[in-house]
């Protein structure tokens, strides 16, 4: 990609019409650039044959497309591939393509590391290096060969969306309106630790899937895996969701990695039901991938599945989230952190 050269990629329609009307080009201009981006994801200017030739050579002059190929793809044994994309300075962020039987989930980042720095996650280990444009991210979407295949996408890569809310609302914009992919909203979900300037405006401002990570429903040992917990406490978090209907057309999930002898017993899951009474919601029980340097191993599958089916049978919908690509480095971060130490 020209750097030098303002992406076209991940730009909003009114955005597109504010740049045409800067340019001077017809005002339709702007939703012929948004088809030919986004339904026929041409990767430069010069395919967008219903420009003339003129406007064409005006845009080249300040803009590019904006698309980057991944710089690496590993594949699983069991079809799980894991995309690592550049995104300058000598950083990198990741991707999963996840395929299973009629679906096709694309994990995608929103931030070059992380801020939250919870104990249990590799990207968090990384520090914090900056956020992601609308372009780095929609590009994760839009360049992997299987993208034309996605059913869905979930905001849960390397940081934390709601940090970078403004970017990634013009994704979801872009992925769910006329002009963009024209996705239905429930094709997306978006993760979140629970950070407070972001959270109660995306509940305002989006329709799409919400996934809270909690991971235990113990303030004190929250505060000690997940420091976001002193920034916006879990009881605060469940209290804003209550005043939601998520019964309707947003789901609302919990997402709770489950660690061997720390968050998996019997009294954990009593005090999450406590935590979640009333709520319209279901809880995805995750086993841990283990990561280098921290002292945290995963529950046995029979743990987990005792611990599910106390949380069904006492009125929450709870499932356990198949491992996937346990052999491409699994964990969120572990990819791009191999690559960033070559780097150094």
């Amino acid at each position: 990609m020209n750097m030098d050269k303002k992406p076209l990629l991940g730009m909003t329609l009114s955005e597109l019409q504010v740049l045409v009307s800067q340019a001077g080009l017809p005002k339709f201009t702007a939703k012929q650039i948004a088809s030919w981006l986004y339904k026929k994801k041409v990767t430069n200017i010069d395919e967008m044959t219903n420009l003339s030739k003129k406007n064409r050579d005006l845009l080249n002059q300040e803009y590019t497309v904006g698309a980057a190929n991944p710089i690496q793809a590993v594949k699983s044994v069991d079809g799980t591939i894991k995309y690592l994309f550049s995104v300058g300075d000598k950083n990198s962020i990741e991707s999963v393509y996840i395929p299973d039987e009629d679906r096709a989930t694309l994990c995608v980042s929103s931030q070059v590391g992380c801020k939250m720095n919870c104990l249990f996650c590799m990207t968090g280990k990384q520090g914090f290096s900056g956020n992601l444009s609308a372009n780095q991210i929609l590009n994760q979407i839009q360049t992997i060969p299987e993208s034309d295949t996605l059913t869905n996408i979930v905001f849960m890569g390397m940081g934390e969306p709601m940090d970078n809310l403004d970017e990634v609302l013009k994704v979801l914009e872009i992925l769910t309106s006329d002009y963009g992919y024209k996705w239905s909203p429930k094709r997306i979900t978006v993760s979140t630790v629970g950070v407070r300037k972001g959270f109660e405006r995306f509940l305002q401002e989006s329709d799409c899937h919400l996934a809270v990570s909690i991971h235990t429903p113990i303030a004190s040992q929250r505060k000690d895996l997940m420091p976001a917990e002193k920034g916006l406490p879990i009881s605060e978090i469940v209290n804003i969701l209550r005043d939601y209907d998520f019964s309707k057309q947003r789901r609302l999930s919990f997402e709770y990695i489950m660690f061997k002898g720390v968050n998996d017993s019997i009294s954990h899951a009593k005090k999450l039901l406590e935590l979640l009474d009333g709520l319209e919601c279901r809880v995805n029980l995750i086993r841990f991938h283990a990561i280098p340097n921290v002292d945290l191993n995963g529950s046995d599958m029979e743990t987990m599945t005792v611990f599910r089916d106390y949380l069904t049978k006492n009125g929450v919908f709870t499932t356990i989230r198949a491992s996937r690509g346990e052999d491409i480095f699994a964990a969120c971060g572990m990819l791009s952190t191999m690559e960033k130490n070559k780097n150094k």
